[in-house]
Parts: structure tokens; C-alpha cells; sequence
């Protein structure tokens, strides 16, 4: 077992917490470290590994939500503006800001989808002129005068819309630029807030791989990677768990009418030359045929387009089907004609579910984006998390947190609105690193002001991965020992990029299991199941079939 999970489980020899965060996921993860740094002892507790379900599947973008003024929710909005300059600000290193065009088609439609959904209505909203646009953009350029990080909107004429875009529709008579952001590793961000927790807040605990369960009355934490239960006694309980609230909540004895209403949202990276250049560095954000806004943009050298909104009955994990590709592909087209786009570019697909405030809304584009808290009495109070988004994961943070400390009777320290996140402490794009350039960018890049910290711990002699990857064995081995990682799941898909950039050979398999096998003293038969695991995982839901010889050389790549 790695020191650093037995040094966690050795703060439960003392059962005894202020509060419990049910759910490590970006919500969880920040009420807990908000709680933390406010002098509480709190113990965060993920059933998977941090950061694997929804919050492993977002958009990767951190937005202020142009949309969401057609629905009214102009408070959510002005919101999501400060909490996208806010990561701007405090994580530079993953969060940088995203130039986007919105291609126009028309002129005033659209102007009274916001009154309509003022008066009640659900349905589908229509297609957005350039007025719309142009008043939601003159509102978000108004939200954020004062500590403004991105340029002001402007407008595009046909003319220069060809000239700068030759690929895009010709549908298009004119076009808006705007600054949103993205953010480039979501699930290192995680990390990187529990590792400066667990710094600054030392009483604090987090476990990936446990679970938290009431019997006869009493809690108790299951170590699902020694099998241990645990007995655990806190003085109020935080359902973070997103998709699956109302089930955690029945689990924890908690009675309420069911609180969540899921949307599944798939993606694709796709291997595009043309298009990663049609794109000029921006996105493009546009609407396909049925109103749904879809995405594309520049992604860590491919290009991310999505996504779909399908409403689901429970809470489960899911992959993009074939329909939902080929309607994701479609729009693609809709908006660059003149490209080549299908399914034998996708070298990654992804899928989460997004946990909605409930609904009975028509058109799925029209559900909430909001956040709220909801207490609900049993054994200890329980503070239920329900809705949010990535962008506004720390202002909601911040609103559960307050929550609890009013239950307990404890004041507020200090805010996190202006606190640096990991790598993004001292972070200077241009630092100089005694590497080549290119070991350099992908160093910072990935840890940001952390990167010496990463290069202290590689040996001098340090080996590639594998050839033509930027990893090193030593930089993996690094990760193994101090991230949480529990699997070599852990590793491919929520440590590195290598998954999602399409980079998982059966080889480089190997030799990431090879590292993590050493740095954490597994047996053959132990790194063998893991191996197992991660091809089945994605083969089921990532749309990579690993085709497996004897040489375990021939590698496919399919659409699942």
C-alpha cells in the first residue's frame, strides 16, 4: 500500500470529525478544502478514484454561460463570469482564456427567447440573430468591467468572417468574437486542491476508493482497497456526490423528494489537421438544427467538439453510442461543409452525466445550470449539493461551507476567491527549466510552478516513457507516489493525458504499468488485473477497442 493512503487512514485512528464530504468530485473537493482552511477537522470520502465521474467528463470549458441569459438566470451568469476570472487568476497554468466565434445567420431571432422563458416556457428556443447576441455579449463585457482578464466582444462582417474563418459556413453573415476560457487537465485541478489542502490543513483526510455507509445508526468508512471498515462520527455529512444525491441520500437515511435531474452530455476528440486550422485557436460555438448549442476548439493538439443533452432516469455511468456520434459529427459539418469529418478521426470519446436541479422542462437546454443547498435531517444533519457546474464549483463551495459552519456555530476565516490552486502559485509561462524546450512546455504545461517540484523528484538519468511521448518514467513514478494513485486507471486517464489525447498503445500500456508496478511494489498479478481493467475501461467507455496479438503490438481505434 503506498505510505501515502496509510498515512491518510491513520488519521481515522481519531473517528471523530466536524464534517464528512461524501463525493470527491470538483463540488466535493472544494467544500472540503473550504471547510479545511476554515480550522475544521474534515475527512473527504470518493467511492472511485478524484475527479472520475462527471467531473472527469465536463465541456473543458469554464464559462460564463451566454445561454443561460435566454433562460433568465442572469445572477448565475454574472456568477460564472466572476468564478471564470477567478480560475483565470488563480490557476494559470491549467485555466488559459479561449478566443470564440459565434457564427450568425440572422438578425433579430431569437430576441424574445428570454421573455418566453421569463413567462413559463420550456420549449425549444430559437435560432439567435446577431441581436440576442449582441445584447448577451454587451451584459457579459458589463458583469466583468471591473477586474475584467479577457478583451471586450466585437463583431465580424461577412467579408472578414471568410477572410479570417475561409472554412466556415457560408451561411454565416456575420460573426461575434468573445473570450471565454478552458481549462486544460480538469482532473489535476482536483489533485492539485486536495495536495494544498492537505499542506495548509493538516488535520484534514482524504480517501479515493472508500465508502461511507450508516448501519444501526452509526457510520462507518470501508477501505475498498483493504477491505477495513472503519467506524467514523461527524457532526454533520455533505452529499457531494452529484448524479448520485438521491441515492446517497436514501443510503444515509435521509427522506426527500428526488432532487436530481440528469443530462448526458458525450464528447469527441478527434484527429483533424484541417480542421485544428480552419479553427484559427478559437472556438467555435454553434447551434445545430434541433437548438442545442454545440462546441468546438483547439484541445492539447486535437480538436474537442460536443456535446449532447439527453435526459436519463438514474444516475450510472455511460459512453457516447453511436447515435450520439453521429449526431455530434453531423453538427460538425453543418457549420465547416467543406471538411472532412467521420468517425475514423475520434481517437477519444467521452461521457458523463450532469446533475441538474430537477425538472420537468421540455427542452433539456433550458434546465438550470444553478446550484443550491438543501438540508435534510437524520443521525446528523445532511447538506445535500444540488446542480452546479465546473465554473462555479467554488463559489458553490463556498455556499454549502457556510452552510455548515452556521449548523456548527463557526465563523468564517477567510474566502478561497483569491487563493492560487497548485501549480498556478508563481506561475510564469516562460520559466526557465534546466530540460529541453519541449520537456519544458509539457512540464509546465501540466504542473504549472510545480514543475521543479516534479523535476527535483526524477532521477538524473531519466528515460522517456516511451518514444515520442512527453512523460518520463520518473515523472510517472513521481505521480504514483505523491497523487492519490491508486490504479493504473488512475494513471492513464485522470494523471496524464495520455488517454485522452489518443496515446494509450498497447506498448505505452505497458510501460506505464512497468513504472507504476516499481514505484508502488505490485505483484505481476496484481499489475496484470490492473492492466485488464484499464483495457476494458476503455474499450466499454472511451471508443479505444484494443485489439491485443500475441505480441500485444496491433492497436485499433473504433467508435463504441
Amino acid at each position: 500500500m503506498p505510505n501515502q493512503r496509510q498515512n491518510m487512514l491513520a488519521h481515522l485512528e481519531n473517528p471523530r470529525f466536524d464534517a464528512v464530504v461524501i463525493g470527491g468530485g470538483v463540488n466535493g473537493i472544494g467544500v472540503w478544502r473550504d471547510l479545511a482552511l476554515q480550522g475544521l477537522r474534515v475527512l473527504l470520502v470518493e467511492r472511485n478514484d478524484f475527479a472520475s465521474g462527471c467531473s472527469a467528463a465536463p465541456s473543458r470549458m469554464i464559462h460564463g454561460g451566454l445561454r443561460y441569459l435566454e433562460n433568465g438566470e442572469f445572477d448565475l451568469v454574472r456568477e460564472s463570469l466572476a468564478e471564470r476570472d477567478a480560475l483565470l487568476r488563480n490557476a494559470p497554468h491549467l485555466v488559459r482564456p479561449l478566443p470564440t466565434v459565434i457564427p450568425i445567420a440572422g438578425l433579430t431571432s431569437g430576441l424574445f427567447n428570454a421573455a418566453a422563458s421569463f413567462f413559463g416556457w420550456s420549449g425549444k428556443p430559437a435560432r439567435r440573430g446577431a441581436l440576442p447576441i449582441k445584447i448577451g455579449l454587451t451584459l457579459y463585457d458589463f458583469v466583468t468591467r471591473h477586474r475584467r482578464q479577457t478583451p471586450k466582444h466585437r463583431f465580424l462582417s461577412r467579408s472578414k468572417t471568410r477572410a479570417v474563418f475561409p472554412a466556415l459556413t457560408r451561411d454565416a453573415r456575420c460573426a461575434a468574437l468573445y473570450h471565454d476560457a478552458w481549462i486544460s487537465h480538469p482532473e489535476r485541478l482536483c489533485i492539485e486542491m486536495i495536495r494544498d489542502t492537505l499542506r495548509d490543513a493538516p488535520d484534514a483526510a482524504a480517501l479515493n476508493y472508500a465508502e461511507m455507509a450508516l448501519v444501526d445508526g452509526c457510520y462507518y468508512l470501508t477501505d475498498l482497497r483493504g477491505g477495513k471498515k472503519i467506524p467514523v462520527a461527524p457532526k454533520v455529512v455533505v452529499n457531494a456526490t452529484g448524479a448520485w444525491l438521491d441515492e446517497t441520500r436514501e443510503a444515509l437515511g435521509a427522506d426527500a423528494p428526488r432532487m436530481i435531474s440528469g443530462t448526458k452530455g458525450s464528447h469527441l476528440i478527434l484527429r483533424n489537421d484541417a480542421l485544428l486550422q480552419a479553427l484559427a485557436g478559437h472556438m467555435v460555438y454553434f447551434e445545430n438544427a434541433d437548438g442545442r448549442v454545440c462546441i468546438a476548439f483547439p484541445y492539447l493538439g486535437h480538436v474537442l467538439v460536443g456535446s449532447t443533452d439527453i435526459r436519463v432516469d438514474g444516475a450510472a455511468r455511460t459512453k457516447c453510442e453511436p447515435e450520439e456520434r453521429d449526431y455530434i459529427l453531423g453538427s460538425l459539418r453543418s457549420v465547416f461543409p467543406d471538411l472532412t469529418i467521420d468517425a475514423g478521426q475520434i481517437v477519444f470519446s467521452y461521457s458523463g452525466i450532469r446533475p441538474l436541479p430537477q425538472s420537468d422542462a421540455d427542452f433539456t437546454g433550458r434546465i438550470s445550470r444553478g446550484h443550491y443547498v438543501q438540508r435534510l435531517d437524520g443521525v446528523v444533519p445532511q447538506f445535500c449539493m444540488v446542480g452546479g457546474k465546473w465554473t462555479t464549483f467554488r463559489a458553490f463551495a463556498e455556499q454549502a461551507a457556510d452552510e455548515v459552519l452556521r449548523e456548527l456555530g463557526q465563523t468564517r476565516r477567510g474566502t478561497t476567491s483569491d487563493l492560487s490552486i497548485g501549480g498556478g502559485r508563481g506561475y510564469s509561462p516562460t520559466a526557465s527549466l534546466p530540460v529541453s524546450e519541449a520537456r519544458a512546455t509539457h512540464l509546465l504545461d501540466h504542473y504549472g510552478a510545480q514543475a521543479e517540484e516534479v523535476l527535483a523528484n526524477c532521477p538524473e538519468d531519466d528515460a522517456p516513457l516511451f518514444p515520442g511521448l512527453p512523460h518520463t518514467r520518473g515523472e510517472i513514478a513521481c505521480l504514483a507516489r505523491s497523487e492519490f494513485v491508486q490504479t493504473l486507471s488512475d494513471l492513464a486517464l485522470r494523471r496524464t493525458s495520455l488517454a485522452v489525447t489518443g496515446s494509450l498503445t498497447d506498448a505505452v500500456i505497458d510501460a506505464l504499468a512497468d513504472v507504476l508496478a516499481k514505484a508502488q511494489d505490485l505483484t505481476p498479478d496484481e499489475i496484470a488485473a490492473q492492466r485488464a481493467m484499464l483495457v476494458a475501461e476503455l474499450n466499454t467507455y472511451h471508443g479505444q477497442a484494443l485489439t491485443l496479438s500475441e505480441d500485444k503490438k496491433e492497436r485499433s481505434i473504433e467508435c463504441a
